[in-house]
C-alpha cells in the first residue's frame, strides 16, 4: 500500500473517531440498491441535524474500537457493521430520526424492474415532444395521444402501471422523458448506537399513532384505578372531591339530615312521598266511601219496605173493624 493511502486511512479513522466523539446518536443505514442520487436528497433535507458518511467498515471498526474506552457498550456496534453501509451521527433521538428518515422520502425516476409502489397515473395534457417516434412509444404502453400545435398531447388521464406490477425497460423510458418519477424510497436503520444502548431495526420502526393510542389507554386505565382506589394525585383530587361532595349529599337527604344545603332536596323529598302515598289511599277511600253508601242505601230500602209493610197492616186491621 503506498503512503498515500496509509495517511487517508489514518485520516479517515481520526475523523470517524471525531464524529463518534461529537454526536451521542450512531445509526447504521444499508445502502444496498440506494443510488447516490438519492442518498444526496436525503443528505441535504437532513444536513442540518444528521452528518451521514460513507467510508469502510474496516475504518469504521477501527474508530469504534479507538473511542470505545469512553463510550459504554460502542465495541458491540462493530457486530452489526456488514456489507455497504451509510454511517449517520446526529444528537437526534433514535427513533426520532428513523421516524424522520421513513417520513422525508425521496421521489426518483423508474428503472426497468422497478416495482410499483402505488398505481402509476399519467395525466393528459400536453407533453412538450414533437412528433415522431414518441408517438409509437406513447401508444406502446397504452397512452392515447394526438398532435396539437407541434407537440404530442396526452388525451385522457390513463393508468399505465397498477400497484405491485413490475416496470418494464419501455415504461421506464416513457416516464423518464414525461420528467415522471414514481419511485418513492427512504434509508431504513438497520442499527442504532444511543448512549450505551443498541437498537436494532425491529425496536426503531415503531408507529407513532399505535403508540399514542397505547399510551391513551393506559393513562385512561390508570386514572380509573387511581379513582376508584381513592388514590390522591393531581388529576384525581377534583374527581375525589366531586365524588365525596356527591357521596356526603346522598348519605345527608337519605338520613333527613336538615342542612342547608339539603333542605330544599328534603322538601321535594317529602313532597314526593305524600304524593305517592296519596295515590297509595285514594283507592281505598274510595272503596270504603262506595261501601258506605251501598250500606247507607240498603238501610233506606229497608227502612221504606218495613213503612210500607206497616201502612199495609194498618189498612188491613183498619178494614177487619168496619
Amino acid at each position: 500500500m503506498s503512503k498515500s493511502g496509509v495517511e487517508w486511512k489514518v485520516k479517515e479513522v481520526e475523523e470517524l473517531s471525531k464524529l463518534i466523539n461529537e454526536y451521542k446518536v450512531i445509526g447504521i443505514a444499508s445502502l444496498h440498491k440506494v443510488r447516490a442520487s438519492q442518498l444526496q436528497m436525503i443528505n441535504k433535507m437532513l444536513e442540518s441535524d444528521v452528518a451521514f458518511h460513507v467510508s469502510k467498515n474496516t475504518l469504521m471498526r477501527r474508530a469504534l474500537e479507538k473511542c470505545g474506552k469512553k463510550k459504554a457498550n460502542l465495541k458491540k456496534l462493530t457486530d452489526h457493521i456488514t456489507g455497504s453501509n451509510v454511517f449517520m451521527f446526529t444528537n437526534i433521538d433514535p427513533f426520532k430520526l428513523s421516524l424522520t428518515l421513513r417520513k422525508n422520502k425521496v421521489k426518483i425516476a423508474a428503472k426497468a424492474g422497478d416495482v410499483a409502489p402505488k398505481d402509476i397515473i399519467v395525466s393528459a395534457g400536453n407533453t412538450g415532444l414533437p412528433p415522431g417516434p414518441i408517438i409509437a412509444e406513447l401508444a406502446e404502453v397504452g397512452l392515447p395521444t394526438r398532435i396539437e400545435t407541434g407537440s404530442v398531447i396526452i388525451t385522457k388521464d390513463t393508468c399505465v402501471a397498477k400497484k405491485g406490477d413490475v416496470i418494464s425497460p419501455q415504461l421506464a423510458s416513457i416516464l423518464s422523458k414525461l420528467g415522471i418519477k414514481p419511485i418513492e424510497v427512504n434509508l431504513m436503520i438497520n442499527v442504532a448506537y444511543d448512549d450505551g444502548l443498541i437498537l436494532t431495526s425491529d425496536l426503531l420502526q415503531i408507529d407513532p399513532e399505535m403508540v399514542e393510542q397505547q399510551l391513551q389507554e393506559a393513562v385512561g386505565q390508570a386514572l380509573n384505578l387511581a379513582y376508584n382506589s381513592a388514590y390522591p394525585t393531581k388529576e384525581t383530587i377534583p374527581l375525589l372531591l366531586i365524588k365525596a361532595r356527591m357521596e356526603s349529599y346522598a348519605l345527608a337527604v337519605n338520613a333527613a339530615h336538615p342542612a342547608l344545603e339539603v333542605v330544599s332536596d328534603l322538601l321535594r323529598k317529602a313532597y314526593s312521598e305524600m304524593l305517592n302515598l296519596s295515590s297509595q289511599l285514594e283507592p281505598k277511600m274510595t272503596t270504603i266511601v262506595k261501601q258506605e253508601e251501598k250500606v247507607e242505601k240498603e238501610a233506606v230500602k229497608e227502612k221504606k219496605e218495613t213503612v210500607k209493610e206497616e201502612r199495609s197492616e194498618k189498612e188491613s186491621l183498619a178494614g177487619g173493624e168496619k
